[in-house]
């Protein structure tokens, strides 16, 4: 008991850090939200309790953002999972292990910068005027000044830009802890290179795959900068709406309202993605599934009575 006791002593900070900075604030987001905007200079009010700002939320004008959001957040997920999985897959078993802290810092080196810095960098690269621009018009590609500053392509590339390596690292552990013991057993079970990265490498890494993408996608859909900084106008994402209405409009109410419904709209899409990836994976598992003992139809015949054998003199 007194060892329970000093175990759960140790997680009262970390549970008081939760209370205190995540489960208090989502709860004034989500009370904030049913209140409504009392006048020019109010910022919220909830003596009258309503669902009409999750109305107006989904309004013919704020829903074209939302499904501009879940867009660039599922693809641009999916573009970070393509990128990082053959990097930390080369990372992790092509590169030899005194080198690997070396290509591990050089993945950290974008976190050494300020994220706005960063995302202000893509907008000078993007730049019609900028540099991409002039190379890719003297080689011949392009005969004008480059547009694609100020659309959802250049939020695109800011986003995988700024949220790549925090992909690549969860899945350089996990390839990592799979060790060449077990991948080498599978090939010496006659199980070619891809065979045994579908049936044995990605399988076993499956936490550092699922960590990846909750690690991007959901910061990812809550990004306002890269929409602000390389979208524009035509890169509106729910994240800057959020903090126009915070900061801008002082609507508290509308903003929590859109803050709630976005993150609804990220766990109901965590929850459909973990669904189909469940759905298609079944015949594998069931094929896959390991059984002890002999199928009912090989059992082992009933051992017949040793002939007796006379030996005489």
């Amino acid at each position: 008991m007194p060892r329970r006791r000093a175990g759960a002593a140790l997680a009262v900070p970390a549970w008081a850090w939760l209370l205190v900075f995540f489960v208090a604030p989502v709860a004034m987001v989500v009370w904030f939200s049913f209140g409504y905007k009392p006048g020019v200079f109010g910022t919220h009010a909830n003596d009258v309790l309503s669902f009409d700002r999750y109305v107006e939320a989904l309004s013919p004008t704020f829903f074209t953002t939302f499904q501009n959001t879940l867009w660039v957040g599922v693809l641009g997920t999916a573009i970070c999972f393509l990128i990082g999985m053959p990097v930390a897959y080369w990372m992790a078993f092509k590169v030899r292990p005194e080198r690997r802290g070396l290509l591990i810092a050089l993945v950290l080196v974008p976190f050494w910068t300020n994220f706005l810095v960063r995302t202000i960098g893509w907008q000078v690269i993007l730049a019609p005027e900028g540099w991409a621009s002039g190379v890719l018009q003297s080689i011949g590609i392009i005969d004008g000044p480059l547009e694609l500053l100020y659309t959802r392509t250049a939020v695109l590339i800011g986003v995988v830009y700024n949220y790549l390596p925090l992909m690549i690292l969860p899945l350089f552990v996990a390839f990592d802890r799979v060790g060449p013991a077990v991948r080498e057993a599978s090939k010496d079970l006659g199980a070619g290179k891809v065979t045994t990265f579908l049936r044995v490498t990605l399988p076993l890494s499956r936490p550092g795959v699922i960590a990846g993408v909750l690690l991007v996608f959901i910061p990812l859909m809550g990004d306002y900068i890269t929409a602000t900084v390389l979208g524009g106008a035509r890169g509106n994402m729910v994240g800057q709406l959020v903090a126009s209405q915070f900061q801008t409009a002082q609507n508290w109410a509308l903003g929590s309202a859109m803050a709630v419904l976005l993150m609804l709209v990220i766990v109901l899409t965590i929850a459909v993605a973990a669904a189909i990836i469940w759905v298609i994976t079944l015949p594998f598992r069931s094929r896959t599934g390991l059984v002890l003992g002999p199928p009912p139809e090989a059992a082992a015949p009933e051992t017949a009575a040793p002939e007796r054998v006379e030996v005489r003199s």
